[in-house]
């Protein structure tokens, strides 16, 4: 009796040991399927996020390509309003000076007449014709003569001083060269002698 006491013993402690074994497997097999679930539950998080990542960079590198391109057209324009502005400046500049050649090839018209003649009475009345139509060229380009009454320093150039008490102070004197503006821009300054 005593070994069948030691038997029943002996085979519920294996059978304890095995059940043991069999709860400590199963537990082992559940940490492990915890963990590899837990591991997937990551590794789709991870996924995912990636992706999101992927999706945004790939938004941002057409954000960019397109700011590129624009970037790109705002230089082309610029470089041909700038080609066109200076087309633009030649064209006004071969204007203008066609316009003031037109205008003096009368006086130079009336220059060669003058110099044609030997008596110098008629010498004289062509210079006469000749300073009378280079005037009218000028009023034609819109210059007109600058007065010199009164010293203005943004109009007269003075190259000579003189003390006079008869004079009135900063008047003109006597006009060594004419001077010549076109609206308010000075074409050259007068230059004059001043009094005080």
């Amino acid at each position: 009796m005593a070994e069948e006491k030691n038997k029943e013993e002996t085979v519920s402690e294996t059978v304890a040991e095995q059940t043991e074994e069999t709860v400590e497997k199963a537990e082992t097999a559940e940490k492990e399927t915890d963990g590899k679930a837990k591991k997937s539950k990551a590794e789709k998080k991870l996924e995912n996020e990636i992706e999101a990542l992927k999706a945004e960079l790939a938004k941002k590198d057409a954000e960019a390509a397109e700011q590129k391109e624009s970037y790109l057209r705002v230089v082309a324009e610029y470089d041909n309003f700038r080609k066109r502005s200076k087309a633009e400046r030649d064209a006004i500049y071969s204007d203008a000076c066609a316009d003031v050649i037109g205008a003096l090839l009368p006086v130079y018209d009336n220059i060669e007449r003058a110099a044609a003649f030997t008596d110098g009475e008629k010498i004289a009345e062509g210079v006469r014709l000749t300073v009378k139509s280079f005037a009218e060229a000028l009023q034609k380009l819109g210059v007109t003569e600058i007065e010199a009454k009164t010293f203005d320093p943004n109009l007269h150039n003075a190259v000579m001083h003189v003390e006079d008490d008869t004079l009135g102070e900063g008047e003109i004197v006597e006009v060594f060269q004419k001077g010549y503006k076109k609206g308010d821009k000075v074409i050259r300054y007068a230059m004059v002698k001043s009094a005080n």
